[in-house]
């Protein structure tokens, strides 16, 4: 995903996709263990997304309650 994409959704809809990545690389963890994986180099990318999605979530949980710290 690219983070132009992610800063278009809502802070429940990166929440939501965050979760379903995470889901993702567990499972592709488990049939990497059990040597049934067939792409190897998506692990590197949902690494990447989660690492995207969670920057972009605290930014825009910062920017939600710096004008309610500013009252």
């Amino acid at each position: 995903m690219k983070p132009k994409d992610i800063r278009e959704l809502s802070v429940k809809e990166i929440e939501k996709k965050l979760s379903e990545t995470r889901e993702t690389l567990l499972q592709s963890n488990l049939r990497k263990h059990t040597g049934q994986v067939e792409k190897p180099h998506t692990f590197k990318a949902y690494r990447k997304d989660i690492a995207r999605l969670e920057t972009i979530l605290t930014e825009k949980k910062q920017v939600a309650a710096a004008p309610a710290a500013a009252r």
